[in-house]
Formats: C-alpha cells, structure tokens, sequence
C-alpha cells in the first residue's frame, strides 16, 4: 500500500476527530455559551446534516478541480472551520462553523474513496478503501477521547484548536504524499455524472448503506446509558469499554477491506448478517461487566466490516463517470443512517425502554440485509448470474 494511503487516512482521522469530538464537550459548551445540553446536542444535528447535504452538491460544484488540489482545499476549509468554532463567541456562530467544517467531510471521504482505488491494482481496491477509513477508527479510537482529555484540562475551546493543528499536519501530508499526477478526473457533462442516478443498483446500494448502518447507532448512541444502567459499570471502565469498541472497528475497518477484495457481494451478506446476529443478543449482553466488554468488541468489529464492501458496492454500480457524486452520496447515506439510528433508538428508549433497543437496531440492520438480497438478485438477473459485476469498475 503506498504512502499516499496513508496521507488520505491522516485527513481522515482528522474529520473524523471534529464529527465526534463535541460529544465529550456539550457540558463545557452549554455553560461557557448559556445554552441548554439539548440545544448544545444540536451542534451533532447540525454537522450531520450538513454532511448529508453538502457532500454532493459540493462534489458537483467542484468536479472539475484535480483531486489533489480538492482535497488540500477541502483540509484548508476544516482548519478554517474548526479555528472558527474555537473562536465562537455565541450558539449560532459555533453551529455555523460546525456547518462550514461538516461540508468538507462527504466530498472528502468520496473523493477520497476514489483516488484511492486509483492508488493499487483492482483486487486491493476495497482494502485501500478500508486503509483510508482506518483514520476515522483511530479518530474514534484516540482522536475523540484526545479531544475530550484537552477540553477538561484547557477547556473546549483549546479542543478546536488542538483539531485544526491536526488539519495542518494533514494537509502538509497530502501535499507531500498524495501525487499530482494521479486522479485528474476527465469530466465531461454534468448528465453524464447525474446519470448513475437512474441506476436502481445504485440506490439499493445507497439504501443497504442506510440501514444497515443505521442499527448500529440505534445501540451506540446510547450505549453509556446500558453500560451504566444496566450493567452498572463504574465511570472509569465506561472510558475503557468505550476504548475496547474503538479497537474493534479498527480491526472490523481492515477485515472487511479483506472480505471485499475477495467478493463484494458476499462481504455484504457476511458483514451485515454478523451485525445483525450481534444486534439481536443485546438483550442478554449487559447483564454482566465482562459479557458487556467483549461484546462491544465485537459489535465494533462487525460494525465496521460492512464499511468497505457498502462504500465499494456504491462505486462499482454508478461507473466512473459517476464515482465521485456517489461516492459522496455513499457518506452522506452513512450520516443519513447515523441519524436514523439515534431516533430510532431514542424513540426505543423513551416508550418500550433502554434494554429493548437492540430488538429495534437489529430490526433497521435486517432491511439492510434484504436489500442486500434484493441487490444480489437483480445483479444476477441483469447479468446472466453474475452478481459481481459493476457497470464499470471506479478508478482515479
């Protein structure tokens, strides 16, 4: 795997960092800005929603520019982004910084998912997908836990700060790294690019990547409430359980690069399929502070395997020409999953109860999986039994 896989995965880490960084800080920001924990919460809302919109009309505003001059832009636009939160004087500025940096995140990560199967031969282009998602693990694994230990010590502000310095590192290991002479996209009409849309595998690969995702933030986003709740787990082995998931989607992040290179298709069903069986015994899994330890181990590395197949499955079917506006809409799917995830999950919580979740999680991961059968059917259908094959394979 060459360097510039891992200049792609620093810029990586680093949005990956400012996504989750805020969840450690709402407490600090809510009383330095006189805002309400709930409306603090909104600052997530607010990124996540940002991403969703502007990961493809971003990418299409920009699908003339070479990809590495894209992607220096987009780092230069995070640091700016998170030097401004770091300055926000009120609510409203700090969610509109939020904003500015979130709009960087899909067309980065899509864009980034291109050049990168641009960067190896065609049977390692889902692990060098799964190479460069390896920075947003390790931003969940150290960067957000980094994040929150600043912020206690220096104050939330100082935490921005500390997350735009890690943008300059990755922006100077982008231009160092990431050759210029690689992914200068051949872009003809905007048709051409807006043409995949009409393809039904590239939504049912958009969807697959919707839900099945979406189980997994049905139970995470309220996993300190099981681990405190029910398993009556001390703050301080929280931290660690927390830390435990964080290894396992490192660890499911390069499994399912492996599994995909090997089959995309039966990556899916596999990977989904595991989460779903994981999102099923939930029930049972706080009952003890050991069975609750591993199994979010497990939950992170199944998690995560889908990862790579999901982002590989979107940019087989929509061609080329349309790599990059799909492979901004696969992460705008992520985030779109994400949000439906925690509602579910929080509607779950507040009618049924907290141990009831994962019936919910796993109900969300399991449309994921039928559209997965859905997806393999009509790939055989369309091309004699032959589910694998793309309508074009993407490169940069």
């Amino acid at each position: 795997m060459p360097l510039s896989l891992l200049a792609l995965a620093a810029g990586a880490f680093g949005i990956g960092t400012t996504e989750f960084v805020i969840m450690g800080l709402l407490t600090q920001v809510s009383e330095d800005l006189r805002i309400s924990i709930p409306l603090a919460g909104t600052l997530i809302s607010g990124y996540a929603i940002g991403v969703a919109v502007g990961a493809p009309l971003l990418t299409l505003a920009t699908r003339h520019w070479p990809r590495k001059r894209l992607l220096m832009a987009l780092m230069l636009i995070f640091i700016a982004g998170n030097a401004a939160a770091a300055l926000a004087p009120s609510y409203g500025w700090l969610m509109a910084a939020r904003v500015l940096t979130s709009l960087t995140h899909g067309t980065f990560f899509g864009v980034g998912a291109v050049v990168a199967t641009g960067l190896v031969p065609a049977e390692k282009r889902a692990s060098a997908i799964a190479l460069m998602f390896s920075g947003l693990t390790l931003a969940t694994l150290l960067g957000v836990p980094a994040g929150a230990w600043v912020g206690q010590h220096w104050g939330w502000r100082a935490s921005f700060v500390a997350v735009a310095l890690v943008g300059v590192v990755a922006l100077a290991i982008l231009a160092a790294f990431v050759p210029a002479d690689r992914g200068r996209p051949e872009v003809g009409d905007v048709r051409q690019e807006l043409a995949m849309l009409g393809r039904g595998q590239v939504w049912l690969g958009l969807g697959i990547t919707v839900f099945g995702f979406a189980g997994l933030f049905a139970l995470y986003t309220y996993i300190e409430p099981l681990l405190r709740q029910v398993t009556h787990m001390p703050e301080g082995r929280v931290a660690l359980t927390l830390l435990l998931f964080g290894a396992g989607l490192a660890a499911g992040n390069l499994l399912g690069g492996r599994l995909a290179d090997r089959g995309v298709m039966r990556a899916l069903g596999l990977s989904i399929g595991a989460l779903l069986i994981t999102l099923l015994v939930a029930h049972w899994a706080f009952g003890s502070q050991a069975t609750a330890m591993a199994y979010v181990v497990v939950l992170g590395t199944v998690a995560f395997a889908t990862v790579a197949p999901m982002q590989m499955r979107v940019l087989q079917q929509a061609g080329s020409a349309g790599a990059n506006l799909a492979s901004s809409l696969n992460i705008a799917a992520f985030n779109l999953g994400n949000a439906i995830g925690a509602w579910v999950g929080g509607w779950v919580l507040a009618h049924v109860g907290l141990l009831n979740i994962g019936w919910a999680a796993a109900g969300l991961t399991g449309l994921g999986l039928l559209l997965v059968g859905w997806s393999a059917a009509a790939g055989r259908g369309a091309s004699g039994g032959d589910a694998e094959t793309p309508h074009c394979a993407a490169s940069a």
